[in-house]
This record gives C-alpha cells, structure tokens and sequence, in this order.
C-alpha cells in the first residue's frame, strides 16, 4: 500500500508530486531544492547554503514519515556546476556523519527556480 507523506515543514510541491510516499518499509524522497517552506522563495547564493537548506528541508520530511537523515540509505544529488562538488560535498557531510548513505551525483543544465543543487532519498521508514 502507498501513503503519502507531506509535512508544512518542507515546501511544498511546485508541481504533480507528492513530497514523498511510504511503501513496504521504505520512504521515496522526492527532490529538494533550497525552498524556505514558509515562502516557496529560493534561499541561498551558494551552493554551500542551498545544500544546507536542501538537506533541512529532506530532514523535515523524513521526520514526516518517521523517519530521519540517520535511516537514509540513498541519495542522488543534482548540480549544476561539478565544479562546486567540493561545496556540496562539505556541507553534506556534516549532515550524514560518520555513516552516510550511497549516493550519485549528477551534473545538470538546469533545476527548477534556478537552484544550483537538488537532492533526492530513498530510505527506511518508521
């Protein structure tokens, strides 16, 4: 059975997707980009500061679904710029520790309102 997982923590859907969905044991993450879920406004001028947002906002939503940032057991991250991984890569590991999940990343032309990094999840629900 799919549920679906949604909180006023994160932002909300800019289109025909749910936050994320709950099945058999697991949590499907859609893509965060560096939202302010009270303002729909992109936050952040870098991609350091626009991770950290991303990664709140996924946080906001494993916690939803009872879940957290600890449980995750994949990401794909989407940047606009490889040259910023280094960036990206920093702040996120202050997010995931000593025990981060399996990621890809991926360069892309563009993402939605102009964000410089997006972030997807899988992982273990509550």
């Amino acid at each position: 059975m799919k549920q679906k997982i949604s909180t006023d923590g994160a932002p909300k859907a800019i289109g025909p997707y749910v936050q994320a969905v709950r099945a058999n044991g697991l949590l499907f993450l859609s893509g965060q980009i560096a939202l302010d879920p009270a303002t729909g406004v992109l936050v952040g001028a870098t991609v350091a500061e626009q991770t950290r947002r991303t990664l709140q906002n996924l946080a906001a939503v494993l916690e939803a679904g009872g879940s957290s940032l600890g449980r995750v057991l994949r990401t794909t991250v989407y940047l606009t710029d490889m040259a910023r991984f280094p960036e990206m890569n920093e702040v996120y590991g202050t997010f995931f520790g000593e025990n981060p999940p399996a990621r890809a990343t991926a360069a892309v032309s563009a993402l939605p309102k102009g964000a410089l990094v997006e972030i997807d999840a899988i992982a273990e629900a509550g």
